[in-house]
C-alpha cells in the first residue's frame, strides 16, 4: 500500500473510531477490579508466544490452539537487536514480522499485550539489546542517561508509530489492548539508586506521551507512577497487591515451566500446581492472568541468552517447542478457563470476600444481587473436608474448588478430567536419508585472517567482536633455548563462557563454565618445544547475559592471568601483558560456509572423525509426513548447525546435566520452585534440536555443521515426533465435565464423572484399548497396572464405547461398571491407541 493511501486509510479508521465506537474501535481503560474495554470489566486469559521462537508457517496453528485452549490475549515481547541489528537498519521480515502476527492473532478473534520494553530479558541475547548500543559513547544502559534514553525512546516510538500505521491499537480497530514500558527492573533498581528512580518516572512519562489509546504496565516496578499499572510475576501472585486501589491486579508472567541451560537438567510444572495457582489470583481479586509461556518455541540462530541458555525454550509450556499440545497441561488449564469464565459476571461486579474455614482452609465469595460464585482453597499438603454455607466439601492437599453458583463445584484444580498423551521420536539414521554422504573443511586454527590485529594485554571478548561471532582468537609466539619441562602447565583464567587451547597446533585441553559461573579457570599440562612455539588460544560465547543490575558490563573472554607454570627450574611466566595476536569470528564464518553453496569442501573417503574446527556437510531427504522434526546430534561435541542456510541453533550434547535433583515422580503439593522438579539428571541437556518443517524441502535439504570440539556426524540422525498413547484416569469423587455445566438445569450440575477421549488428530479413530480398569488403578500413561480391586468387565464396556469412534465419553460410576469394593472411592483408567 502506498503511503499516501496508507494515510487516507488511517484517517478514515481514526475517523470511525472517535464518532462509531462501538462498530470498529475499543476504548480500553481500567478501574481497580480489571480492564475495561468499552466499559465493561472483563476476566482476561492470556498466554505468551515469542513470535521469532517459531516460524511464521507456525503461527497460525499456534495461535489458534491458544484461542482453542481458552485464552484471551496473546502476549509478546518486541526484540530490539532482531529488529535493528545494525543502528537504523530495521528488520521486520520472516520471523521477526511483528505486523503479521498481531495481525493473525486480531484476525482469530484474541486480543494482544505487547510488551515493547524495549528491554526484554526473556532469556535472549544480551536481554533484547542491540549490541551497537553499548558503544554510543558515554551511554548507561537502563539509568537515567541521556544516550540511552535517547535510543530508548526513539525505537519504543518507531515501535509505536508501526502499529498506529497499520491500526493495531485497540482504540484504532485492532487487537492491541495493553502496552508494556521497561521489564522487571524493580527486582534489579536498587544499584542504579536515585537515577533509577527518575529513570522509572521518565520512561512512565515517555510512553504515555506516545498516545497509543491504551493502558502501559510496568511488571515488578512498585513504585510506577500513575497512570502505569503496575504487574506481578512469578510462580504465585494472589498475594500481589497494586500500588493504588484505583489499578486491578494482573499478573504478567505466571511461570508455565522454566527454561533449560546447557548442562542443566529438565525442568517441568505439574499441572495441578499450576492451575491451584491460577485458581488462587482470581479467587483473590485478580483478573488478569498471564501464562509465560504458553508456547515456548526454540532459540533459534545464535539468539538464546544467559549465557548457557539451551536451544530449545520448550518452558514445558501448554504447547510444546514443536508446536504439539501437551497434555493434561492444555487440557486443565482449558477446563479452568471455562471454570473460571463461569464466574465472570461474578468476579466483575464486586470485590471478594475472604474468610477463613479452618487450619490451611479459605473461602472467597463474590457476591452481588443474585449472581454469586466461589473459590474454596486448601493451601494445605493434607486433604481436607470444609464446611461452607451449610454444605460439606472435600479439598483435596493444594487445590482450590470453583463453584459458579456458591453451591456446586465445577472443577478443582488437583482432579484432572483432560485426557494424558504420550509422545516419543523416531528416528532414522541421516546417512539412510543422505544422497551424498559427508564432505568436510578444516577451520584453520589460529590466525587466518587478513583483519587480525596485534596489542599488547589481553582483551575483553564482547568489546572487540561487539558479537558479531561466538569466536574470538588470541594467538602469541614464545621461543625457548634450552629444553622444555615435560611439567610445564597453562594456567588460563577467563570470564566466560568456553575456550579452546592449542599448542603447535594441537588440541591441547578445554574448559568452560556453567549457568550459574560463567567464568573459566583452568590449567591445562602441555608439551613445549625447545624454539619456537605458539600458543592459540579460542575464546567462545554461548550467549551474552541478559538479567542483572549492569549485566551490560558484564564481560567475556580471556581477561588472565595467562601463565606458563612449571617451566625448567620451576619457573612462571606471565604471558597476560605481552603482545597477542586476535582474530574476530572464523575464516568459515566469512566465506559463508553455512550456506553449504560456498567453499572448496573435501569429500575424498577418510572423513576425519572428533576432530576439531571442523566443518561438515551433507544432503538429506526430509522425513514424509507433516509430524514435526527434529535433528539428534548425539555423537556431536559442541558448534551450531543450518538447514537450507537457516541456523537451528547452537547444538551442545556432551554437555551432561548432574546425577543428583531428579525423582521418579514430582510432588505438586507444596510451593513450586524452578529446581523442585527436573528430569532428565545425568544426560546430556539437549539431544534434538527442532528443524522447523517450512524450512524443508521435499526432496534435497543442506545441513552444514561447525563442530568446535570433535565429533562423528555419522551418528546423527533424523528424528520426527509423533503422539503415543491416549489416557485419562477419572474418579467417582471427580466433577463432571466442565463442558456439562448448566447453570439452568439441576440434573446437569449433579450427573457423576465422566472419562473423555479424544484422538489428537481429527482423522484418527481410537484403534485399540491398551488398558483399562476400575476400581483401584496404579501407575501413569503407558504404565498403568491393576489395583487391588478391579471390575471385571472394565475393559469390554470401555472396549465397546471408543473403539472405532474419534472420540468417547464413559461414566464413572458403579452403575456402568458395578461395584469391586465397596466403600472403597474408584476411578476409571483407561490407556487407548489412536490410528
Amino acid at each position: 500500500m502506498r503511503g499516501a493511501t496508507k494515510v487516507v486509510v488511517f484517517q478514515l479508521v481514526w475517523f470511525l473510531c472517535i464518532h462509531v465506537p462501538p462498530m470498529f474501535c475499543s476504548n480500553v481503560t481500567y478501574d481497580h477490579r480489571a480492564l475495561l474495554i468499552d466499559g465493561k470489566r472483563r476476566v482476561l486469559v492470556s498466554g505468551s508466544i515469542h513470535y521469532p521462537r517459531s516460524t511464521p508457517e507456525m503461527w497460525p496453528d499456534l495461535i489458534q490452539k491458544s484461542k482453542d485452549g481458552g485464552l484471551d490475549v496473546i502476549e509478546t515481547y518486541v526484540f530490539w537487536n532482531l529488529h535493528e541489528p545494525v543502528r537504523g537498519q530495521y528488520n521486520f521480515e520472516g520471523r521477526g514480522d511483528l505486523v503479521k502476527f498481531i495481525k493473525l492473532v486480531g484476525e482469530v478473534g484474541l486480543y494482544v499485550h505487547l510488551r515493547i520494553g524495549p528491554y526484554a530479558c526473556a532469556e535472549w541475547n544480551y536481554g533484547g539489546f542491540p549490541v551497537w548500543l553499548h558503544f554510543i559513547p558515554g551511554i548507561k544502559f537502563r539509568t537515567d542517561n541521556e544516550p540511552f534514553k535517547a535510543e530508548m525512546q526513539r525505537f519504543t516510538a518507531k515501535i509505536v508509530d508501526m502499529m498506529k500505521q497499520e491500526n493495531l491499537y485497540a482504540s484504532q480497530g485492532g487487537p492491541i489492548i495493553l502496552s508494556q514500558i521497561e521489564n522487571e527492573y524493580g527486582n534489579i533498581d536498587r544499584p542504579y539508586g536515585a537515577a533509577g528512580k527518575s529513570y522509572i518516572k521518565w520512561a512512565a512519562s515517555m510512553a504515555t506521551s506516545l498516545n497509543t489509546g491504551v493502558p502501559w504496565v510496568m511488571c515488578q516496578q512498585a513504585d510506577a507512577p500513575d497512570p502505569i499499572i503496575n504487574t506481578c510475576n512469578g510462580f504465585y501472585c494472589d498475594q500481589f497487591t497494586p500500588n493504588s486501589n484505583t489499578k486491578p491486579k494482573m499478573w504478567t508472567e505466571n511461570w508455565s515451566g522454566w527454561f533449560l541451560a546447557f548442562g542443566g537438567a529438565v525442568p517441568y510444572r505439574p499441572v495441578e500446581d499450576l492451575a491451584f495457582a491460577v485458581a488462587r489470583f482470581y479467587q483473590r481479586g485478580g483478573t488478569f492472568q498471564n501464562y509465560y509461556m504458553y508456547h515456548g518455541g526454540t532459540n533459534f540462530g545464535r539468539s538464546s541468552g544467559g549465557p548457557f541458555i539451551s536451544t530449545s525454550y520448550d518452558y514445558d509450556a501448554p504447547i510444546d517447542e514443536y508446536g504439539i499440545i501437551r497434555q493434561p497441561k492444555w487440557g486443565h488449564l482449558k477446563d479452568l478457563h471455562k471454570a473460571i469464565k463461569l464466574c465472570e459476571e461474578a468476579l466483575i461486579a464486586t470485590d471478594p470476600t475472604i474468610t477463613s474455614l479452618g487450619s490451611n482452609l479459605e473461602a472467597a465469595v463474590y457476591k452481588s444481587g443474585s449472581v454469586c460464585a466461589a473459590f474454596l482453597a486448601n493451601i494445605g499438603t493434607s486433604d481436607a473436608t470444609a464446611k461452607f454455607n451449610g454444605n460439606s466439601y472435600q479439598l483435596p492437599a493444594w487445590s482450590v474448588s470453583i463453584l459458579p453458583d456458591c453451591k456446586n463445584v465445577v472443577l478443582n484444580t488437583a482432579q484432572i478430567n483432560s485426557a494424558i498423551t504420550t509422545s516419543s521420536f523416531t528416528t532414522q539414521s541421516l546417512e539412510d536419508s543422505s544422497s551424498s554422504g559427508w564432505s568436510w573443511i578444516s577451520e584453520p586454527i589460529g590466525i587466518s585472517k587478513k583483519d587480525s590485529f596485534s596489542k599488547f594485554g589481553l582483551v575483553e571478548q564482547i568489546n572487540t567482536t561487539a558479537d558479531k561471532s561466538d569466536y574470538l582468537w588470541y594467538s602469541l609466539s614464545i621461543d625457548f633455548e634450552d629444553d622444555v619441562s615435560s611439567q610445564t602447565v597453562l594456567h588460563i583464567e577467563s570470564l566466560g563462557h568456553a575456550l579452546d587451547a592449542f599448542i603447535n597446533g594441537k588440541l591441547a585441553g578445554s574448559g568452560k563454565g556453567n549457568s550459574g559461573n560463567a567464568k573459566v579457570n583452568v590449567d591445562i599440562p602441555i608439551t613445549l618445544v625447545a624454539g619456537k612455539n605458539t600458543i592459540d588460544l579460542l575464546s567462545l560465547t554461548v550467549g551474552l547475559q541478559n538479567y542483572g543490575s549492569f549485566f551490560d558490563t558484564w564481560g567475556a573472554g580471556i581477561t588472565g592471568p595467562v601463565t606458563l607454570k612449571g617451566l625448567k627450574n620451576g619457573t612462571t611466566i606471565d604471558l597476560s601483558s605481552r603482545q597477542w595476536t586476535y582474530q574476530i569470528g572464523l575464516q568459515g564464518e566469512d566465506l559463508g560456509l553455512s550456506s553449504g553453496s560456498v567453499g572448496q569442501w573435501n569429500s575424498q573417503s577418510n572423513l576425519p572423525k572428533n576432530q576439531p574446527l571442523t566443518w561438515y556437510k551433507t544432503n538429506f531427504v526430509a522425513p514424509a509426513g507433516n509430524d514435526p522434526v527434529a535433528i539428534d546430534f548425539t555423537g556431536m561435541g559442541k558448534g551450531e548447525a543450518w538447514v537450507n542456510g537457516q541456523s537451528i541453533g547452537r547444538y551442545w550434547p556432551t554437555y551432561v546435566s548432574p546425577n543428583s535433583g531428579c525423582a521418579t515422580s514430582c510432588n505438586y503439593r507444596g510451593s513450586y520452585s524452578s529446581s523442585k522438579c527436573i528430569k532428565n539428571c545425568g544426560k546430556p541437556s539437549q539431544t534434538l534440536y527442532h528443524v522447523p518443517r517450512s524450512w524443508l524441502k521435499a526432496d534435497s535439504n543442506t545441513l552444514v555443521l561447525f563442530e568446535e570440539s570433535g565429533g562423528d556426524p555419522t551418528q546423527i540422525s533424523l528424528a520426527t515426533k509423533q503422539i503415543g498413547s491416549l489416557c485419562s484416569q477419572v474418579s467417582e469423587s471427580h466433577p463432571p465435565p466442565v463442558d456439562m455445566w448448566n447453570s439452568d438445569s439441576e440434573s446437569g450440575r449433579r450427573s457423576g464423572p465422566v472419562l473423555s477421549l479424544e484422538c489428537p488428530n481429527p482423522k484418527q479413530v481410537i484403534s485399540s484399548i491398551k488398558f483399562a480398569s476400575f476400581g483401584t488403578p496404579i501407575g501413569t500413561c503407558g504404565n498403568f497396572k491393576h489395583g487391588s480391586c478391579s471390575s471385571n468387565n472394565a475393559l469390554s464396556i470401555v472396549e465397546k464405547a471408543c473403539i472405532g469412534s474419534s472420540s468417547c465419553k464413559i461414566n464413572v460410576s458403579i452403575d456402568t461398571f458395578g461395584d469391586p469394593c465397596i466403600r472403597v472411592i474408584k476411578s476409571l483408567a483407561v490407556e487407548a491407541i489412536c490410528t
